[in-house]
């Protein structure tokens, strides 16, 4: 409920910073965003948080074939990130067909550590990026910026579901 409010807000403040061309509101609220969702423990926990101390074994759990497992919730966060993130930097993506199934996989301890290294570089390049970027940039990529942390917080969720119906979370 609340990332639906959250997000009507976003759209709200976009629409008007897109009318009056101003990004000065629009940077410090889409930054904040991005750390909420990743890093910074607000209203609602952030993904990092949400991962925090779990194993590959842990990770790749599933009730069953219908449901995603954690790997592949944050595997799927990665994809989609990295695909902004590029497409923010205007780097050119030759070949690249997007598939959703394929951002869904099981990992090895190293990989699910790797895994979530990359989510990591990629969240904070994001904020970093976002700090720095254009007002043109913000005007251009804003809405998607709002709309990608929404999708991160909505799949966050469901980590930590996941990890209470397991007993794998601790409230601290």
């Amino acid at each position: 409920m609340k990332t639906g409010i959250l997000l009507t807000v976003l759209v709200i403040l976009f629409t008007s910073c897109s009318k009056n061309k101003d990004s000065s509101e629009l940077r410090p609220l889409l930054l904040e965003q991005l750390k909420n969702t990743y890093d910074h423990q607000n209203w609602f926990v952030p993904t990092k948080a949400a991962i925090e101390g779990l194993t590959a074994e842990q990770s790749n759990w599933k009730d069953s074939t219908e449901n995603h497992s954690i790997g592949e919730l944050v595997s799927h966060i990665v994809f989609w990130s990295e695909v902004n993130l590029r497409g923010f930097k205007g780097e050119e993506m030759p070949g690249f067909e997007v598939d959703n199934e394929t951002t869904f996989q099981n990992y090895t301890e190293e990989e699910w550590q790797n895994l979530t290294a990359k989510l990591d570089s990629i969240q904070s390049e994001w904020q970093q990026l976002t700090g720095t970027a254009t007002s043109e940039q913000l005007m251009q990529w804003g809405s998607e910026i709002a709309n990608m942390t929404a999708h991160n917080a909505y799949h966050s969720g469901q980590i930590i579901y996941i990890r209470k119906r397991n007993g794998w979370w601790n409230r601290k």
